[in-house]
């Protein structure tokens, strides 16, 4: 039987299975064995032929972050791509008119933002169909996924694109699970939760450790997790990004239609053929990446502001700054001035454990 053929009678079972208390550690199996015949088909055992992304799928990533326009087939990422990087990227009335990946540089707010405009995908990319291994394999190498949507049918394609996103181990607009497990030698499986668990029991983990094979650890949940997290934190390979819905071809919408549309999260509503909304998405974007920008000061010279230090706004320490522009500056930190909010006077002297704030100006001093 193939690993398709597994994954579609598991799926059977878990549709005709009811959700109650008594099937709870049953249906944890099912989705423990499902997500385990996923991982063998993303990462299937080599047998000698190559492989690889696939021709025009391999880009280089360059830039401080890459975008991955990720949608349906004809919903209008060639045509965002064409507007926000004015690159070619062939736009046609038909569907799957963009077969390869097609890259494409955004230069927004002194960042370079690598735009990726992705082959339209289809329900069951995530098996392998239309290219969707392919497809959604490059979209766990980005920093964020963009997915555009039709406007005539957004929640449809909505839900199939997160369910396809989903079974290749993306994880939109989610944090990691706070669930800690150290596995050891001897010893059983330790249970500890530090929040309660209303959504798990310890047979229904039991089970899904069981199915891994996981016989002796120390597990500790620090969340009220489910077995899906369970699943998540005992893999430990999904890909957790941030993830923005461009809802385009709004001219064929109402205003009342717009209305409702404007207060859902996670939304931006665009017409990329006229050029409609797109700086609110190009805002949105930058405030997805969580980006700051840094700038250096010569001693004795102005600030430059015409090039700024591109960082992510986690942890973004005067250690992390020196590492960003190159790593033999520590070997002569002396310490660094600072000019901007994240000081009580400017300028102010620090050290390198210094947490940096957006559009800080920074100056290092080294050893002599």
């Amino acid at each position: 039987m193939s690993i398709l053929q597994k994954i579609k009678d598991i799926e059977d079972e878990m549709a005709r299975t009811q959700k109650n208390k008594r099937t709870n550690s049953h249906l944890g199996l099912l989705k423990a064995k499902l997500a385990k015949y996923r991982q063998e088909l993303l990462c299937p055992k080599s047998s000698g032929g190559g492989g690889g992304a696939g021709e025009g799928f391999d880009v280089a990533k360059t830039g401080d972050a890459r975008i991955g326009l990720v949608g349906f087939p004809s919903v209008g990422k060639s045509t965002l791509l064409n507007k926000l990087t004015n690159t070619f990227s062939e736009v046609a009335s038909y569907e799957f008119t963009t077969l390869t990946c097609v890259p494409g540089v955004l230069y927004y707010k002194g960042a370079k933002l690598q735009i990726l405009d992705l082959p339209g995908i289809i329900e069951g990319a995530k098996d392998g169909k239309g290219r969707g291994r392919q497809v959604i394999g490059v979209a766990r190498t980005c920093s964020m996924i963009l997915i555009v949507l039709d406007a005539l049918r957004p929640l449809t394609h909505k839900r199939i694109i997160e369910r396809e996103l989903e079974g290749f181990g993306i994880r939109l607009n989610k944090r990691p699970p706070q669930i800690t497990i150290r596995r050891k030698e001897k010893g059983g499986i330790s249970l500890a939760n530090v929040s309660q668990l209303t959504k798990l029991d310890e047979q229904s983990i039991r089970a899904i450790l069981h199915e891994y094979k996981v016989r002796n650890a120390d597990i500790v949940f620090n969340c009220d997790a489910t077995d899906d997290d369970l699943i998540d934190a005992i893999e430990g390979n999904r890909v957790y990004m941030p993830c923005l819905y461009a809802l385009n071809k709004i001219d064929q919408l109402t205003i009342e239609q717009l209305d409702v549309i404007d207060r859902m999260p996670h939304y931006v509503p665009i017409c990329a053929h006229h050029c409609w909304n797109l700086d609110e998405l190009l805002e949105k974007i930058w405030q997805y990446l969580n980006l700051i920008r840094l700038y250096t000061k010569p001693r004795g010279q102005i600030p430059d502001y015409n090039a700024p230090v591109i960082m992510s706004a986690e942890q973004p320490s005067i250690e992390r700054f020196c590492n960003r522009i190159h790593r033999a500056i520590l070997a002569q930190f002396k310490y660094a001035l600072v000019w901007g909010s994240s000081v009580k006077h400017n300028p102010q002297r620090v050290g390198r454990d210094h947490i940096l704030n957006d559009e800080d100006v920074v100056q290092i001093v080294k050893r002599l």
